[in-house]
Parts: structure tokens; sequence; C-alpha cells
């Protein structure tokens, strides 16, 4: 939990957007179905981080 974490998420999405920008661009349907999936497994972790966040001030302390 924490900062590397979200590091992670980011680096998903933002990976995974170019990967699928770049097939787009290209025609390559894996590299662009890929970059989707990776994007949205960024979102995925990010939304998980959001709610530790909540958690964490809901019931105050390092909810792990």
């Amino acid at each position: 939990m924490g900062l590397d974490d979200k590091a992670d998420a980011k680096k998903d999405q933002v990976v995974g957007g170019a990967k699928e920008k770049l097939g787009n661009a290209t025609g390559n349907d894996s590299m662009r179905a890929e970059g989707a999936a990776q994007e949205k497994t960024g979102d995925a972790k990010s939304g998980v981080e959001k709610i530790k966040d909540a958690a964490k001030d809901i019931f105050g302390g390092d909810k792990k």
C-alpha cells in the first residue's frame, strides 16, 4: 500500500494507453488490446488505492 502501489497503477495506465494508441496507429490489434487491458488494470489498481485511502481516512491508522 502507498506510494509504490500508486506509482505502479499510474505506470500501467500510461504505458497501457501508449500501447493502445500505438496499436491503433499501426493497425496492430494485438498491441491495441494489450494496451487497453494494461490501462484497465491500472485503472483498477488506482481504484483500489482510493478505497484504501478512504478506509484510512474513515478508520484512521495505516490499513494494509
